[in-house]
């Protein structure tokens, strides 16, 4: 039979408790205890259903909350963690043996230094540039997708499909439906497996390895100094890692963060500045043979997150979030574990993402069909010149409408057809970066921030990363750094 666990807190939290059960008369799932250490913690969730249920007491209780909040210089659910910290640490110090051994110690080196600024920083760019640029970038997106496109798709699928649907459909709007220039498996299922799949596919396995390392923790210590900048803590890498790997997953994982202040600006920064894993794997291709496009993309788009992010949390009030992080031990990455990951990931593209590039498809046909697309590309298109690129690029910022991998993918196209220069490249690049977030990723803002928060972004957005890329070009001209 397993013996209760007695937690108690120092005599002000403990008497506080006391005082908010008190007042605590309808039923919940939770103890009443429970409930008085979340409300003490300033869980956001437990006050709105408080408040709900206990009417005019909740000004009371919140008045017990901020009173005990006066005689501490931390947040509250900073000393509650701590006081279960020292308890755990009571407990394994009661029952775990611990020995040392030589590689314990290398391992305890290596934490160290992954955490330590000096030595840390060359690690995290060590990981990105064989993680992110070479693995996925070079590898994945180049010679997988040459690969799957050139010798796969175009060689055999797509000419195969066209001459089927020519000899055997004799209405021409549902052959172009279904292959041509926009159809369904031409261009829908030929971007989501020949072109993005490679990418998420590598994407979530080099991820999957540095979560599987105890990487991620120590990586959101060492940022945790820079991100308290930005309204954010270190906790924050988490949503922001996910992200490089689809922002819709990314926007749902920021209900971690602490304050509804820390969530609004994590949503806005993903909407504006991450690019998906497959966007980025595209983008990388698109620039791997132009190292200074390269560069400058990198170096443009991580300056207008730092910006954003510094004046949204000087604009947005509340008060500077807290840190604290359990750092797990660093390990070899596990083959299974890494395996079950990436499987389970890509089921999820499959299911989720794989179908909105045939509603794409599908919503690209009909606007083709009627002229709405002509018309819209038509008005897209002094928008590209103003930040100086070709008519072409109207198309791609278009597909960028439906998920922004789809808007890479026909950049991806318009480099191999040799429309744009190097300038323009990362011009191209740095704009749709920046450009309004995918249909998926909004629909996911709206449900997760509201739709007013939601529509706000966006309207920021659109003009923004317009204006910036005008600013880019115009530097970039004025300089001539890029021909």
């Amino acid at each position: 039979m397993l013996k209760s666990l007695n937690l108690t807190y120092d005599e002000i939290i403990e008497n506080s408790i006391n005082e908010i059960v008190k007042y605590l008369k309808a039923e919940y799932v939770l103890s009443k205890r429970s409930i008085a250490l979340l409300l003490l913690q300033g869980d956001t969730d437990m006050m709105e259903s408080v408040k709900k249920n206990e009417g005019s007491s909740f000004v009371k209780i919140s008045g017990i909350v901020n009173e005990v909040k006066k005689h501490y210089d931390k947040p509250l659910n900073y000393i509650v963690s701590l006081n279960r910290q020292k308890k755990v640490e009571e407990i394994t110090d009661k029952y775990v043996k611990k020995t040392d051994k030589s590689e314990n110690n290398i391992t305890d080196l290596l934490s160290r230094i992954t955490m330590n600024p000096i030595t840390g920083i060359p690690i995290l760019l060590l990981v990105l540039y064989f993680g992110l640029y070479k693995f996925v970038g070079e590898f994945g997106a180049g010679t997988i997708v040459d690969f799957l496109e050139a010798d796969i798709f175009e060689a055999y699928i797509n000419p195969w499909v066209n001459s089927l649907v020519t000899a055997y459909i004799p209405w021409h709007w549902l052959q172009e439906l279904i292959a041509r220039e926009y159809g369904i498996v031409t261009l829908g299922i030929r971007y989501a497996v020949a072109i993005i799949l490679p990418i998420v596919g590598t994407f979530f396995i080099a991820f999957s390895i540095i979560e599987d390392t105890g990487y991620l923790p120590r990586l959101a210590l060492l940022v945790d100094r820079i991100f308290k900048k930005i309204g954010l803590n270190g906790r924050a890498v988490i949503p922001m890692t996910l992200g490089f790997g689809c922002d819709t997953m990314a926007t749902m994982v920021s209900r971690t963060l602490e304050t509804k202040r820390e969530r609004v600006i994590a949503t806005l920064l993903l909407a504006l500045a991450i690019p998906c894993s497959a966007q980025l794997g595209v983008i990388l291709a698109l620039l791997s043979g132009q190292s200074v496009a390269l560069v400058v993309w990198v170096v443009f788009v991580a300056l207008v997150f730092l910006f954003i992010g510094f004046l949204t949390s000087k604009l947005m009030p509340g008060s500077k979030p807290s840190f604290y992080m359990e750092v797990p031990p660093l390990r070899l990455p596990k083959l299974s574990n890494v395996l079950v990951k990436t499987y389970t990931r890509i089921q999820w593209y499959f299911v989720e993402i794989l179908p909105l590039f045939i509603v794409a498809s599908v919503l690209i046909w009909f606007g083709n069909l009627t002229g709405l697309f002509d018309y819209v590309i038509s008005l897209m298109e002094p928008l590209v010149n103003f930040v100086g690129l070709p008519d072409e690029a109207a198309e791609a910022f278009l597909f960028g409408f439906f998920r922004r991998d789809y808007g890479a993918a026909g950049l991806y196209d318009l480099q191999k057809a040799g429309a744009l220069s190097p300038r323009q490249l990362a011009v191209a690049a740095s704009t749709l970066t920046l450009f309004v977030p995918c249909i998926a990723q909004f629909s996911m803002t709206i449900k997760e921030r509201g739709t007013k928060a939601a529509i706000a972004m966006a309207a920021f957005i659109f003009p923004f990363a317009f204006v910036a890329g005008f600013v880019l070009n115009w530097v970039l001209v004025t300089f001539k750094v890029l021909p």
